[in-house]
């Protein structure tokens, strides 16, 4: 690049030209290209989660808080779930959950005919206030959407490689911007709301992107910890409770996963793939006192006594060697501290604790996530959900400044892409190539893209001249 090119590029880059300018025209070309990809998904992912967040911080996930009139006494839950089976004959109850205070509805989760339905139950009077499809719910839609663009794998793929291209555009971008001196300090961090045009844009861009880098980067990492490549084969395992800590209590076939319903993620992410212990075994804590059944009340009881207060989740065994499981955690929205999670899992025959896992239990990674994902969820209170909502709202117009600067830089009357040139006289082992590699080994879907488009701009758009006029 010639010096007139350099600070052209700099210019339209919106920083004064580097002392490396090969790899700074490398940064911002990738972080163009990145962005053509990732602003769609990073649009949807801001909207959705948006939505997602207001009902985990302000409402209930299965839609509005159904209140009741509290009363100095509850009836057992085994009459209140006969309320709801006498509703539904033909379900199976799949799941008790705890009134957070009292004046709120019970829930208990059912499952017949392919439905998994949520039915809210005054505890006072076990009359049935309210009923919910599972799957139906506005945040089970945004959940889905989120997630895997209600196509499946294709989406959650699309998605995972989205997350790591976004990664991608951040270290870009704070290369880009980063502050050389106090003057540029100042620049930075402040927006010139003075300039016009394309300059205002640009100024506020950087600015808003400067601040949210970080909370964004967390964002996207955590989010990547549910995909199916990078999240399921990668990080999980590395988190995952080992089951082995369990005093070699007997374990079922099943996972801890299979305890969320409807698709939705209820199960803490270290837990999710730790097997299930199995019942019918000797062994385990004092649990129900001798000589009482083993039923919804009596472990109802017994997770009162063991410390469980407020909304709690009891899900009830679904095989002949299932568990009772009583858990709390932040990951369905019970509790507020993710250091309290907790999940104890009591046989369903002897009614003995056989098996527990709590936050000072989880690997270092598992506790990184549950802190994260919390945070991510809008799980640690009103201040989390509402700055949340702020944060979705910047990211929404991160990706909208992006496309109107890219549209108020293009050549009048055209729809070229209007890439920023690159840069000649490059050795492919500098720059670009070094953060590719570094992309490939941490998220292998994105870096797989980012050596085919990093193979296609070297073969392709850099040699051929059509090419060349329409990205340049």
């Amino acid at each position: 690049m010639s010096r007139t090119a350099e600070r052209a590029s700099a210019a339209d880059a919106g920083t004064r030209p580097s002392r490396h300018p090969g790899f700074h025209a490398v940064a911002w070309r990738w972080h163009f290209y990145a962005g053509l990809y990732v602003v769609p998904f990073l649009l949807m992912l801001a909207v959705t989660g948006a939505v997602m967040v207001f009902f985990t911080g302000f409402q209930t996930r299965l839609g509005f808080t159904v209140h009741v009139s509290p009363q100095a006494v509850a009836l057992p839950v085994s009459q209140q779930a006969d309320a709801v089976l006498a509703l539904r004959s033909q379900a199976t109850l799949r799941e008790y959950i705890a009134p957070r205070a009292p004046d709120q509805a019970s829930w208990f989760v059912v499952e017949r005919d392919g439905l998994t339905e949520a039915v809210a139950v005054d505890p006072h009077t076990a009359q049935v206030l309210h009923l919910v499809d599972k799957q139906d719910t506005v945040f089970a839609w945004a959940e889905r959407i989120h997630g895997t663009l209600l196509i499946g794998d294709v989406g959650d793929r699309l998605i995972e490689i989205a997350a790591g291209l976004g990664i991608v555009m951040i270290v870009t971008g704070l290369y880009l911007w980063w502050p050389r001196g106090a003057a540029r300090w100042a620049q930075v961090l402040v927006p010139d709301l003075r300039l016009k045009g394309r300059l205002w844009w640009r100024s506020l861009h950087a600015s808003v992107g400067f601040w949210i880098s970080a909370v964004l980067f967390v964002f996207l990492l955590t989010g990547l910890s549910w995909t199916g490549v990078w999240g399921a084969q990668f990080a999980q395992p590395w988190g995952t409770f080992p089951a082995a800590k369990w005093d070699a209590v007997p374990q079922s076939d099943a996972n801890h996963a299979s305890l969320n319903t409807a698709g939705q993620k209820e199960v803490p992410w270290g837990l999710e793939q730790t097997p299930l212990p199995a019942s019918g075994s000797s062994l385990g804590a004092v649990g129900v006192p001798a000589g009482q059944p083993v039923n919804i009340d009596t472990v109802a009881a017994l997770a009162k006594q063991l410390g469980f207060e407020g909304q709690h989740h009891i899900q009830l065994p679904q095989s002949e060697t299932g568990v009772f499981t009583i858990s709390a955690d932040t990951m369905s929205g019970d509790l507020k501290n993710p250091t309290q999670d907790r999940t104890v899992h009591v046989d369903r025959y002897a009614g003995r604790v056989i098996a527990e896992a709590a936050f000072a239990d989880y690997s270092l990674v598992a506790k990184g996530m549950a802190v994260g994902i919390a945070l991510h969820q809008g799980d640690l209170g009103l201040w989390n959900a509402t700055l949340n909502l702020l944060f979705c709202a910047a990211t929404v117009f991160l990706c909208v400044s992006g496309i109107v600067m890219w549209w108020k830089r293009r050549p009048a009357r055209s729809w070229r892409v209007v890439a920023p040139p690159v840069p000649k006289n490059l050795p492919l082992w500098k720059g670009g190539a070094v953060v590719m590699c570094v992309v490939a080994l941490v998220f292998p879907l994105s870096g797989a893209v980012l050596l085919a488009v990093l193979l296609l701009d070297w073969l392709v758009v850099s040699r051929l001249p059509a090419f060349k006029r329409a990205l340049g």
